[in-house]
């Protein structure tokens, strides 16, 4: 509030009123009871009113009934005697009359009603009135709201006469109650009685206003101040009434503005206060905030009327600069105003937005005949010679509204709500405040970054669904804001953020986070920001980070900003047009781009920031700061030196990247380079190049250091200037450094930058494609490897092998092929900038190093021989180095001239140009070729037998190609056709060479396995010619040649089958092999072979030659397969052990930076998974061998169905067998088997799934989609194998894993994910699976020895049905086709003999519904058979549910909690949990119900049968309600809504609600459950409710005996009274609002029948507290518009109640402590949720006006609980107020906040019971719980109303629920 209450606040009740004695109200009977005991006449009146009320008592059907009895009560009251004027019975006449005056009746009963007040009022007297007006005015008050045009007159002849005459102090406390009643008079303003009313209002105003004793009193509680705001807090409370409160404020409400005001505008701030006039005075005294809050309640009204109507008030009566608003309210209130007014813009309605820029922006300027002075625009330095009527409008605003609208849009914008609505709400209104730019202009800049900066903290928790529909009105928003605006703040923003100090890390890392999220989240696209305002943002962002890394210490926190500038300016580099750094004109560029170097980094931000700040970045008054030029150039030369202090060893780590793209992009959008030559980048790059050559050592260059050079060194060599910006001259010396560097990064040992370093050596290339750079410098680190290092060659020919995988992997990512012949198809590989030229393949970069590779093959015996060998061999790109060979021989000229030998086929005739010698070239590449094919694989002979040879442009076109294997015979035969006469003795050697060389190929040739194809050719005649001529030392080799060829064409062997790919791999065998003949006794191995073979593969050392150790085992294993078996674990663990161990460290190399340690490479994990599955494969063939050769002996008849014959499998007897060799055997395969799962599965989930990995360093990104690919085909590959081997067991290593896995973790959802994309676990494969390892637990003698499971796995029948459930949910609906017989097979195996398989029923009921469901997606088969056939299948499992499990267990608590506690955590506890409670799944499986058996009848079966075996008993038992648990109602809930018509879940229902346990049930369980239950239950019957007011019988005293019989007769009465009473009210809060309104008059005579109890009836007055608990129930759940018949009985009844507390009431044994206290929680309920009535009303109970504050100095308690409190503060005696003395915490109010209205007294209870452990108010004395609880309650309530009241909060009506519940359920 505004002003400090505190000499009149009363925080504590009083303990005395300040008089000599306490002066209650005077009980309602005292005067009546002496006239009763002295005069006869007056007795027998009353006797006759008595009886004329009792006519009353019987229903009143028709309204001339309500007419009959006003006539007989008028009657009765007018034979009063005439010297007495007083009422007889009066409390129980104004009662009855008030009930008189109900809505529903007609006219003619209200003005007969009317008739008798008047009466009645005319005969007591002006000062019985004044005494009785709380009796009276309660009845008469609201009768405006819905009187007709006839009553009206009557109502106000009424108050006219009697009540505005009344006096002051009677009028006070009702003011605002008379002011309510008054109000619906004034809606229309054209009905007749208009004028009357207002006249009427004027009148009570004159009514209370005192005479002021002097200057001071007047402004303070005399004059008609009270008045004033009591008629502001009727139009905050009652928006029913508002619009006749507007017509009232219209004429009547002072005016608040200055007097002379127009057209000034005060520029001293210290300007005097002017004086109001008395009546405004008097309106804001003594709370001016009351004002505030009227107007914001009116305009935030939901209709637009009464929001135009507040606002043209606002406009006229209490303008923007008034006194009130600017001085005499504080800061909140006068924020609270500007933020409804401004709120009505939300309605986009030009009335409202005219109305509310007119109170905004004041009154316009008045022109005098001197002028005024020109005034300033807020935007501009301009003069006017006259009056500038915008720039008056925004000084106007800027001096009085545009802090308060500033504050109150960040209220708004920092409001912690998560609701759509309030985060989009200012958005919305900043752009409609944005229409006038005197505010938005004003407005906007100071709002702009928080307002974004709550969309950004938003997005952090919204989901996306809601971040969007923010997002909408934030880029409505952000797009109608001015771009030097935007672009100005987010300057400052950057630049403030990268100058912060060490302290503010933190600060600046979220200003940059904004930055960054508004150049990825808004639309910056625009054209002016494109061109102008973002390439200044670039600029300042780079010369900022130049000055912040050369000014702060790197560190972690310093690195996180640095990275957010350096992403963000990337961001806008790549949105930058060329345009807007350079100029078409290139002599004005070369002009400019000289001046650039003149400018200083400091000017630069001085510039930038100066713009922004002096033209707001408009570009209409100011020209920018640089001419694009300079910009272009500046731009350049910032980007360049900070991409030169990023080669730094202390930049954070990926600056280099960064700014390496940032530069590049600069220098392709620039083009003229002349600003690099300040920052001398050669020169540093040279320096950071040369110290560094090639080593063995890690690299001392980091890898993000070489791609960000070489991105740079292609930006300047592929930018369109007139010269190179490097010449070629000076390439060299910066490429071969760089090759060197990336060459050291394709260490075998160092995975991580693999893909990226090949990379970069094809970006290298593109930088000079012509002259080869790149071939030669490797060629050249090749050629200088020392060949005496043993290590050093090898490890040449791995890095050379790597650079050529990923060169073919990246070619065939780019063409979308595996296979091509030509090399055009290839794009080379960069990064950025520009790419090769089409017609450079892989050739221009691998043909030297590979050559020089292939020269390896000539000396035998090397490491790099051996290498270069095994390589060769697996080599899946084999057919590109044939193809580099094939071109390099068609070059030759000693080939072209020469014509082929074979039949038909002439050679090309052309003539050449000159004849030149290159024989020794031809040697060189066919002795290539010799060596290639000298150790083929069945894979080499296959590519040249496949592969087509490279066309020659020489030969004819359309020529068919031919296969390379035919191209490279003819060749060969070529070559012998050279002609070595005429050639000197010195070159002889090497044509005799080249001719054994031709022939040894040919050789090779015709003995591999696809040379049929060469029988076409008929070498043999050419080759017996060349026998003839040829010397001896070629002839034995012709010869051979000859009888190869003769072989060939005598014989045609049949063409073997195309091989896999990996052809080395051995594959699983499907199929057992057929039984062998015995075999001698095996020889057992040495025993030193195991160790060595696990020494080997263990040995760090033999990591690169694995291969080898491979090929070895593969050798050895069938040397000694019959003791496979004993050495397979050892030889398995040391595989696994291993692969793991390589693998994580391979996990770790891509997680982690890069260090020196070496790790394994990736070539020894494939090698090492190699060599598992060559192992397993050989002892798998080996085990299926001796199974075969085991005679198995069967019955003569083989039994039928799914699992065979059951009942064969039960009667057979079980005995003891001793495991055999070969089960032995068996066991240890499966146990590698389930090994070697476990280890690919986790290798398989690695990449794909990898969010348990942490974040991947992005540098790396691209190795690791490599490598992680890579390995999850190798392990996928396995698996397939392993699960075509053994589907049963695999399936259960899987299963287990599953199992152990969080339940819908990441490992679950891969092992679902792993068995839907393998090929050996196909659906139609799976389910049986599960089956048979289902069945091998439940029931293993009715399974097929064939399909059991050796139970190696550690599984449980439930875990695997679980596991069955969730797979079958993982399967696309189509997969259903395959495997619906199998399931239906499956089941009804079951069913069959239920017992062995208890266990899984329920899970299979679940099971059987997920088959429902996919069965209703399909269309396959026939759906009406199936469906039926299902629904048969689920009946019958729900009948086996049923009867192999008992139900009993739910009976009992201790049962229920173990249920429930069961641990959910993983897959397998969920199974379990599952196993046991058959309700959770029944609660899924029910919605389904429909689809699963279709027809109505079945589903009414089924809920039947549920209800009968879970609900009744549930309900039924002993432990009732303890037995009870949440999933059992979640289960009846489910059936309540499935299954609607039944009978037998009704009954159930109403068995538990009637049963007198059922409110011992937990709170939350009634709040959460069966408040849900007893909704659908109503809804289905609309007849409980009647049923149970039926069981209330009405009091009485007839035939009550006395003793303990009656004693115990009438507490069963209450408790049954009581408990139906209970359940009234919980169905009426279960059901939604107004549900059982038309039942409402039956409830009020049941109350009515109630209310008469008393202590000595049956049933007594005990039933109060019930009944109070009724009314409050419906309140809550019923209309205020229903409710009106109900008032007067309730406020007859409240006050009672309140008045038995004095300390003499007659009444006290009526009401005991609980009926006390829900009395009171019924008050406060009414006070927190104050229904339109209830206000004209709640005088009579709580000070509802000002007075509840600001007492005035005579005050006296009026309201009930004021009194109620002063008087019994004032009967404590200091004994026992020291007895009882605990004060009671009082909550803390705020006060002017916006804050929920809660209930009082619930928390003053919790406050008192925690006080004290144990304590219970209800079991208190008497005395001590109004003393302790009551007595504070009463005497604070009507503060804390006025503060909720203050704080125009809303309503907390789940509060006031929650509370009603609470007492419902106390026992």
């Amino acid at each position: 509030m505004s002003l400090d209450p505190a000499s009149n606040l009363q925080t504590h009740s009083p303990t005395s009123s300040g008089r000599s004695s306490p002066a209650p109200r005077t009980p309602r009977r005292t005067i009546e009871d002496a006239h009763y005991k002295k005069d006869k006449s007056f007795r027998r009146y009353a006797s006759g009113v008595e009886r004329a009320l009792s006519l009353f008592d019987t229903a009143q059907q028709e309204w001339a009934d309500y007419i009959s009895f006003l006539g007989r009560l008028l009657k009765a009251i007018q034979a009063h005697p005439v010297d007495v004027p007083v009422i007889a019975h009066s409390s129980t006449v104004a009662t009855r009359l008030a009930q008189c005056l109900n809505p529903t009746l007609p006219s003619g009963v209200h003005q007969k009603a009317l008739e008798v007040y008047s009466y009645i009022f005319k005969i007591i007297g002006k000062d019985a009135l004044n005494r009785d007006l709380y009796l009276y005015l309660p009845g008469l008050v609201s009768v405006l709201s819905f009187a007709s045009l006839s009553v009206r007159p009557f109502f106000l002849s009424l108050i006219e006469t009697y009540v505005l005459r009344l006096d002051s102090w009677a009028l006070r406390p009702a003011l605002k109650a008379i002011i309510l009643g008054l109000l619906p008079g004034l809606e229309e303003e054209t009905s007749e009685d208009f004028e009357r009313m207002v006249q009427a209002l004027d009148k009570l105003r004159e009514a209370v206003t005192v005479p002021a004793a002097s200057e001071e009193e007047s402004k303070s509680e005399a004059g008609s101040s009270h008045y004033w705001q009591c008629f502001f807090l009727a139009a905050i409370t009652n928006p029913s009434r508002r619009q006749g409160a507007l017509a009232f404020l219209v004429r009547r409400l002072p005016k608040f503005g200055s007097r002379n005001r127009r057209g000034s505008v005060p520029t001293d701030a210290s300007t005097a206060l002017e004086g109001l006039p008395k009546e405004a005075e008097a309106a804001i005294s003594p709370e001016p905030g009351l004002l505030v809050r009227c107007f914001a309640a009116g305009l935030s009204d939901p209709q637009l009327l009464i929001q135009r109507g507040f606002l043209d008030l606002l406009v006229s009566h209490l303008p923007l600069d008034s006194p009130v608003l600017q001085q005499r309210i504080n800061q909140d209130d006068l924020d609270r105003l500007v933020t409804a007014a401004a709120g009505v813009v939300s309605r986009r309605d030009m009335s409202l937005n005219r109305r509310l820029w007119a109170w905004f922006l004041g009154p316009e300027p008045s022109a005098g005949p001197d002028g005024t002075e020109p005034l300033a625009s807020p935007t501009q330095e301009t003069k006017n010679l006259g009056v500038d009527s915008s720039a008056h409008h925004a000084v106007y605003f800027s001096q009085y509204g545009l802090q308060s609208l500033t504050r109150s849009l960040m209220k708004m914008i920092n409001r912690p709500s998560l609701l759509v609505a309030d985060r989009a709400r200012p958005f919305r209104i900043c752009l409609s405040l944005m229409d006038r730019w005197e505010v938005g202009g004003l407005v906007v800049p100071e709002i702009f970054l928080p307002a974004l900066q709550s969309v950004q903290s938003y997005s952090e928790t919204a989901d996306r669904e809601q971040l969007d529909e923010v997002m909408k009105s934030a880029s409505v928003f952000f797009d109608g804001v001015e771009s030097g605006l935007i672009w100005g703040k987010l300057v400052e923003l950057v630049v403030t953020a990268l100058n912060s100090d060490a302290s503010s890390h933190d600060k600046a890392a979220g200003q940059l986070k904004l930055a960054k999220f508004v150049m990825t989240r808004f639309n910056v696209r625009d054209e002016e920001m494109l061109l102008h305002h973002m390439p200044l943002m670039v600029l300042t962002i780079l010369v900022n980070l130049n000055n912040h890394t050369k000014r702060v210490a790197q560190s972690a926190a310093t690195a996180v900003s640095v990275t957010l500038a350096l992403e963000t300016a990337d961001i806008l580099v790549q949105l930058l047009p060329e345009r807007a750094l350079r100029t078409s004109d290139s002599s004005l560029t070369a002009h400019k781009s000289g001046t650039s170097s003149k400018v200083k980094s400091s000017e630069i931000v001085t510039k930038i920031t100066g713009f922004y700040l002096e033209a707001h970045g408009t570009l209409e008054y100011l020209e920018p700061p640089f001419e694009v030029p300079v910009l272009g150039q500046l731009c350049l030369r910032e980007a360049g030196s900070l991409f030169t202090s990023s080669l730094g060893h202390k930049s954070p780590r990926n600056m280099a990247e960064v700014s390496s793209r940032i530069l590049s992009s600069v220098i392709y959008k620039v083009q003229d380079l002349h600003a690099l030559h300040d920052v001398e980048l050669l020169t540093i790059l040279q320096q950071v190049l040369v110290p560094t050559s090639p080593s063995k050592q890690a690299p001392t260059i980091p890898f993000h250091h070489i791609a960000s050079i070489t991105a740079v060194l292609s930006a300047l060599q592929s930018s369109r200037t007139p010269e190179l910006y490097i010449a070629a001259s000076q390439l060299p010396d910066l490429m071969h450094p760089l090759v060197a560097c990336a060459w050291e990064y394709l260490s075998p040992y160092m995975p991580k930058y693999h893909v990226e370093a090949v990379r970069c050596l094809w970006q290298l290339h593109s930088i000079s494609p012509s002259n080869r750079f790149v071939e030669a410098a490797i060629t050249s680190i090749i050629s200088q490897t020392p060949s005496t290092e043993s290590a050093a060659m090898p490890d040449v020919g791995r890095r050379f092998a790597l650079l050529w995988t990923h060169t073919m992997n990246d070619q065939i990512s780019h063409t979308g092929k595996r296979s091509f012949s030509s090399p055009e198809r290839f794009s080379s590989l960069p990064t950025t900038g520009q790419t090769t030229t089409p017609t450079a393949g892989f050739q221009v970069v691998l043909t030297r190093p590979l050559f020089l590779m292939l020269d390896a093959l000539t000396d035998e015996g090397t490491e790099l021989f051996a290498f270069v060998k095994s390589w060769l061999q697996d080599l899946p790109t084999l057919n590109k180095v044939f193809w580099l060979l094939a071109t390099h021989l068609q070059s030759l000229q000693c080939l072209k001239d020469r014509k082929a030998l074979a039949p038909g086929q002439a050679g090309n005739s052309k003539p050449l140009a000159a004849p030149v010698d290159d024989s020794k070239e031809c040697l060189y590449y066919l002795r290539h070729v010799l060596n290639i094919l000298r150790w083929p694989t069945n894979y080499t002979w296959l590519t040249l037998a496949e592969e087509p040879a490279p066309q020659s442009p020489y030969d004819p076109p359309g020529a068919e190609r031919e296969t390379m294997q035919v191209w490279i015979v003819r060749t060969c035969m070529k070559a012998l056709s050279m002609n070595a006469q005429g050639v000197s003795a010195e070159e002889r050697p090497h044509y005799d060479e080249l001719y054994r060389t031709a022939v040894s190929i040919v050789i090779q040739i015709y003995h591999s396995p696809y040379s049929v194809s060469l029988k076409d050719l008929e070498l043999e005649t050419p080759l017996m010619a060349r026998l003839r001529i040829s010397c001896p030392s070629l002839q034995s080799l012709l010869l051979e040649a000859i009888l190869a060829a003769l072989k060939l064409r005598l014989s045609s062997p049949p063409q073997p089958e195309r091989p896999q790919r990996a052809a080395s791999r051995l594959s699983m065998v499907l199929e057992r092999p057929k039984a062998e003949e015995p075999e001698s006794p095996p020889v057992a191995p040495p025993p030193e072979l195991v160790e060595c073979l696990r020494d080997g593969f263990s040995s760090p050392s033999s990591r690169l030659d694995l291969d080898d150790w491979v090929t070895f085992l593969a050798e050895v294993l069938p040397l000694f397969a019959d003791t496979i078996f004993q050495n397979l674990l050892p030889l398995v663990e040391c595989f696994c052990t291993q692969i793991n161990q390589v693998f994580g460290q391979l996990r770790s190399t891509f997680n982690e930076p890069l260090g020196n340690t070496q790790t394994s490479p990736e070539s020894t994990l494939v090698s090492l998974m190699n060599g598992l599955e060559q192992i397993l494969a050989k002892a798998h063939d080996r085990l299926v061998m001796q199974e075969t050769r085991t005679t198995t002996t069967k019955s003569p008849e083989q039994p039928q169905g799914f699992f065979g014959n059951m009942v064969s499998g039960l009667i057979s007897t079980e005995s003891n067998q001793t495991r055999n060799p070969t089960a032995n055997s068996r066991l240890t395969v499966l146990l590698c088997f389930q090994d070697t799962v476990r280890m690919c599965f986790s290798i398989w989930s690695w990449g794909g799934y990898g969010s348990s990995e942490g974040r991947q360093d992005p540098t790396s990104l691209a190795s690791f989609g490599y490598t992680s690919l890579r390995m999850r085909n190798r392990s996928r590959r396995i698996l397939e194998h392993l699960f075509a081997a053994e589907a049963l067991e695999c399936l259960e290593t899987l299963a287990v894993l599953w199992c152990k896995s969080a339940r819908g973790g990441f490992q679950a959802t891969s092992v679902m994910s792993l068995l839907n994309v393998l090929n050996g676990s196909k659906p139609k494969h799976t389910i049986p699976a599960i089956f048979n390892a289902v069945y091998s637990r439940t029931n293993p003698n009715a399974l097929d020895p064939l399909r059991m499971s050796t139970l190696t796995s550690d599984l449980a029948d439930t875990d695997l049905v679980t596991f069955l459930v969730d797979y079958t949910k993982s399967l696309e609906d189509d997969a259903m086709d395959e495997i619906w017989p199998d399931c239906i097979i499956f089941l009804r195996d079951v069913l069959a003999n239920p017992l062995p398989h208890r266990q899984i029923l329920p899970t299979l009921v679940e099971f059987t519904a997920v088959l429902g469901q996919k069965v209703d997606n399909t269309n396959f088969g026939e759906q009406r058979k199936m469906r039926r056939e299902l629904g048969d299948l689920f009946t019958r499992l729900l009948t086996a549910v049923f009867t192999t499990r008992s139900m009993g267990f739910l009976q009992e608590p201790s049962q229920v909690a173990a249920v429930e506690k069961a641990s959910s955590a993983t897959n397998s506890g969920s199974s379990l949990k599952r196993s046991v409670d058959v309700v959770t799944i029944l609660t899924s499986v029910i919605p389904d119900l429909p689809l699963i058996l279709v027809e109505s009848d079945r589903v009414a079966n089924a809920a039947t049968s549920i209800s009968t075996n879970i609900i009744g008993p549930t309900f039924r038992a002993k432990a009732f309600p303890e037995n009870v648990s949440k999933p059992i109602l979640d289960l009846l809930y489910q059936l309540t809504r499935v299954a609607q018509s039944n009978k037998t879940w009704k009954k159930d229902i109403a068995d538990a609600f009637n049963d007198a346990r059922f409110f011992a049930t937990p709170l939350p369980l009634i709040t959460s459950s069966w408040l849900p239950i007893l909704a659908q239950w109503t809804l289905t019957d609309k007849d409980r409710l009647l049923e149970l007011l039926s069981r209330l019988s009405a009091p009485t005293t007839a035939g009550i005996m006395f003793g303990v019989g009656a004693a115990s007769a009438r507490q069963e009465a209450d408790r049954k009274t009581q408990l139906t009473l209970r359940r009234i009210s919980l169905l009426l809060l279960a059901g939604p609002p107004d549900t059982f309104t038309p039942s409402l008059p039956a409830v009020s005579e049941k109350i009515v029948e109630l209310l008469a109890a008393t202590p000595a009836s049956s049933p007594s007055s005990t039933t109060r507290t019930e009944l109070f608990m009724l009314l409050r129930a419906l309140v809550l759940q019923t209309d205020p518009v229903h409710l009106a018949p109900l008032w007067p009985l309730l406020n007859a009844e409240l006050a009672a109640a309140l008045s038995s507390l004095l300390p003499d009431a007659a009444n006290k044994d009526t009401y005991n402590n609980a009926a006390l206290l829900q009395a009171c929680k019924l008050l406060d309920a009414l006070v927190v949720l104050l229904p339109d009535d209830f206000q004209c009303n709640e005088w009579v109970f709580v000070a509802d006006t000002i007075d509840a504050v600001y007492r005035p100095a005579d005050w006296h308690p009026s309201a009930l609980a004021d009194e109620i409190a002063e008087v019994l503060a004032a009967a404590e005696t200091p004994t026992s107020r020291a007895a009882h003395h605990h004060p009671p915490a009082f909550p803390a109010v705020n006060r002017g906040t916006t804050a929920k209205r809660t209930p009082w007294l619930d928390p003053l209870i919790a406050a008192v019971q925690g006080s004290e452990e144990g304590a219970d108010v209800r079991a208190m004395a008497r005395s001590e719980l109004v003393s302790r609880v009551l007595r504070p309650f009463l005497g604070q309530l009507g503060l804390v109303a006025f503060e909720a009241t203050y704080g125009m909060g809303e309503a907390d009506v789940e509060g006031v629920r929650v509370g009603l519940l609470a007492d419902l359920c106390e026992d």
